[in-house]
């Protein structure tokens, strides 16, 4: 008998860890890894669009050396990649803190969400390269006090995330989330739970259940509320105007990261509010289903903002060379979300590692195949782009005022 491939942990693509997720976990924590929205057009064309660019690589004059490292916001980086903050991590018990010293270890920045599981301050032990993310919701006093607190903590940079409209419908069917778990809550969930003894395992070694709370979101002397009680405040805070985003910026005082900008105009419009940096986002195909993939709208947003600030790039990053493309096109670095999930629920803290590696790879073999020494020589020219690709959104009009 054959030995079986789940008996070696490391896994050479992806696409495997993804295939050993939907296997070891309970299809609820499953179904939230994967979400998208409506028909899931704009999740399967951040993917897509990445596979209609070719590479036009170089018969002679290849590097011995190349050089893959980068900064983002001044901050050193081993890759340009960096992990994209994503909420409540039930994929593992050591959750943000396994993803921190994955990232630490590898040289990579890692961005902790409003919405996570474990401390801010237990990450920036892990990783002291840490990003916070928090969203506008709240009085403007919470939050002051959040800010307050990721700076106390050592947090590098501050990303604000202000491109999800709560798009929750699904053709697919959405999974079941809890509140909290309780014992009611084990009982109805029982059924898609048992069949998968290996994550049940996992938690009970560690004594600790699934944390359905958001640590990073207590108020001074208060409970950490659950993800449902944070995402209804949320939800029922008045949407942020380009003065709120000016306000932030100013209110943070440091390098500060404008996440999900998917227009020409935003993008001039978060130049003038005084942002250190963007991220071409459409929040992994969550936001509003038929946005165009990330990296057809790159371009033109690069073209139009790319000398003043750092542009960034977040979805559907899945190998080395979809890195690389974006870099072609004019990305500083990208964000990565599902796939250092996917490589957190398959093998934990060392699962990321190898996520991290097999991009460094697949990486390094495009930039050797293009015969660069660094991945800042990365151009348009090293691509094969059909007629048609791009998408532009919001070119039509200019910046106008802040406000």
């Amino acid at each position: 008998m054959g030995r079986s491939p789940w008996s070696n942990p490391w896994f050479e693509t992806v696409a495997e860890a993804q295939r050993r997720a939907k296997k070891y976990l309970p299809s609820s924590v499953y179904g939230a890894l994967v979400a998208g929205s409506e028909r899931g057009r704009t999740i399967d064309d951040n993917t897509g669009a990445f596979a209609e660019l070719g590479f036009a690589p170089r018969v002679v004059g290849h590097q011995a050396e190349r050089d893959l490292s980068t900064t983002v916001l001044g901050v050193p980086s081993a890759i340009p990649v960096v992990i994209s903050p994503t909420g409540v991590q039930a994929v593992h018990p050591d959750g943000e803190v396994a993803v921190a010293r994955a990232a630490a270890n590898r040289g990579v920045i890692v961005g902790l969400s409003s919405f996570a599981s474990k401390p801010l301050e237990e990450v920036t032990e892990a990783n002291p390269n840490t990003f916070y993310q928090m969203y506008w919701m709240g009085t403007r006093d919470s939050m002051v006090q959040r800010m307050e607190r990721a700076r106390a903590a050592g947090a590098k940079a501050l990303i604000a995330t202000l491109d999800w409209s709560f798009s929750n419908g699904r053709d697919w069917g959405s999974p079941p989330i809890p509140e909290k778990i309780d014992f009611r809550t084990m009982v109805r969930f029982a059924p898609d739970v048992l069949p998968h003894p290996r994550w049940l395992w996992t938690f009970a070694r560690s004594r600790r259940i699934p944390d359905l709370t958001t640590p990073n979101l207590r108020p001074p002397g208060g409970e950490a509320p659950t993800f449902f009680g944070a995402y209804g405040e949320w939800m029922q805070t008045t949407p942020p105007t380009w003065d709120d985003v000016k306000w932030i910026r100013e209110e943070w005082g440091g390098p500060f990261l404008l996440k999900g900008v998917s227009r020409v105009d935003d993008a001039k419009r978060a130049v003038d509010a005084g942002v250190s940096a963007i991220s071409v986002s459409n929040h992994g195909g969550n936001n509003l289903d038929t946005t165009p993939a990330t990296i057809r709208l790159l371009p033109s947003i690069v073209e139009a903002v790319g000398d003043e600030i750092e542009v960034l790039l977040d979805g559907g990053i899945r190998r080395g060379g979809d890195v690389a493309k974006a870099l072609a096109l004019g990305a500083r670095a990208v964000l990565i979300g599902r796939a250092y999930l996917w490589g957190l629920a398959a093998n934990g803290q060392a699962g990321v590692e190898n996520v991290l590696d097999i991009l460094r790879g697949g990486l390094d073999s495009a930039v050797l195949g293009l015969g660069h020494s660094s991945v800042h020589e990365l151009s348009p020219d090293d691509l094969v782009i059909p007629d048609g690709f791009t998408r532009t959104a919001g070119a039509s009009r200019t910046a106008g005022p802040v406000g």
